[in-house]
């Protein structure tokens, strides 16, 4: 099953949300009502067709509870035990790096970590975690960490993810929420190998867990991207929990804080931005989004890098969000790749 931990403090949805994809405010138009209209009978009638039963979903089968163990064994030991002469027993050859920093391959790993890495004792547990759960081939893995607020010095809350893909025991694909950060002054910039996979697939769904995902495509797509901010009336709960530091608590909040400045274009089938890959387990839907970036290290070059959401429902209404937002608002632009970038390997 989905392990998760609520917590009442939390916060949602990053401010650029609505400005990083999508149209401008000068192109896009006013919403067509019809297609609009249309919009809030389908989500009216999507969240009184959801059925929450856990017995019908929710559920890891024995590969993924596997899975999962065997992702955990590979966290402690090689990451937190620092035992790197043990990687080839947890890591393909092959193994597909996709945080910006770290250079792909499992020699590319041990490389990077071996420049700090001391073996050391093998936790005998696996550390606290917000979200984790096993889906097919994949491993989520979502942590609560805490920042200090760059203006007031107060600690608080914010979310990271690690999503791992598994073949036959080994992590070969590895996805989190970590941009390219420019270097201090006169620290010397080491080339960095970008990891390029396959075009991830997304696990088959049970009839219960395509209806969440169809119900959260309401926000990310309709909401967030076409800026109908009105159809959260239909597709939050009020309690809505919020895990982003940024926006206000509760679907009022959420209401409050984009309608501000969102300029709701008419709404299609087709996304905007189209999610890099839908993880969907019981009632948790994780979105990684592809992003593009300028690089802050070489002039003139593009990286790509992930940005993540993760929605949970509850009773047929998006109850809970969480993302990769801080209050460093750090973030960098999103930017058009390059003629010829190559984003995957087919």
């Amino acid at each position: 099953m989905t392990i998760y931990k609520r917590s009442l403090q939390g916060m949602v949805v990053l401010l650029a949300a609505l400005t990083a994809v999508g149209c401008s405010q000068e192109e896009a138009s006013m919403p067509d009502q019809a297609s609009n209209d249309m919009a809030v009978d389908m989500a009216t009638d999507m969240t009184a067709s959801i059925d929450m039963a856990a017995e019908e979903h929710g559920v890891m089968t024995a590969q993924e509870q596997a899975n999962l163990e065997r992702a955990e064994e590979w966290w402690r030991t090689v990451l937190m035990g620092g035992r790197l002469d043990q990687a080839e027993e947890y890591m393909t050859d092959r193994y597909i790096q996709h945080n910006p920093d770290v250079p792909t391959g499992r020699e590319g790993f041990m490389q990077f970590f071996g420049a700090f890495a001391q073996p050391g004792p093998i936790p005998e547990d696996f550390p606290p975690t917000d979200v984790k759960f096993a889906k097919g081939d994949y491993v989520v893995f979502v942590w609560e960490r805490q920042s200090e607020d760059p203006e007031t010095g107060e600690s608080y809350d914010y979310s990271f993810f690690d999503v791992l893909r598994m073949v036959d025991g080994r992590v070969d694909e590895h996805w989190d929420s970590v941009f390219r950060a420019t270097p201090p002054p006169g620290a010397p910039i080491m080339p960095v190998a970008a990891g390029v996979g396959p075009r991830p697939v997304a696990p088959s769904n049970t009839a219960a867990e395509q209806a969440v995902e169809d119900l959260v495509n309401i926000e990310m797509k309709d909401i967030l991207q076409y800026q109908n901010v009105d159809l959260a009336m239909q597709v939050m709960a009020e309690d809505y929990i919020q895990h982003n530091p940024n926006v206000p608590d509760g679907r009022d909040g959420f209401i409050d804080f984009f309608s501000r400045f969102a300029n709701p274009q008419p709404i299609q089938d087709e996304w905007l931005d189209e999610p890099e890959l839908v993880i969907t387990h019981g009632d948790i839907a994780l979105y990684i989004m592809t992003r593009y970036s300028e690089d802050p290290i070489r002039d003139n070059e593009v990286y790509k890098w992930n940005w993540f959401d993760m929605f949970r429902v509850e009773n047929g209404m998006i109850q809970e969000h969480w993302d990769g937002a801080t209050r460093d608002n750090n973030v960098p632009p999103s930017v058009e790749p390059p003629a010829g970038f190559v984003s995957f390997s087919n």
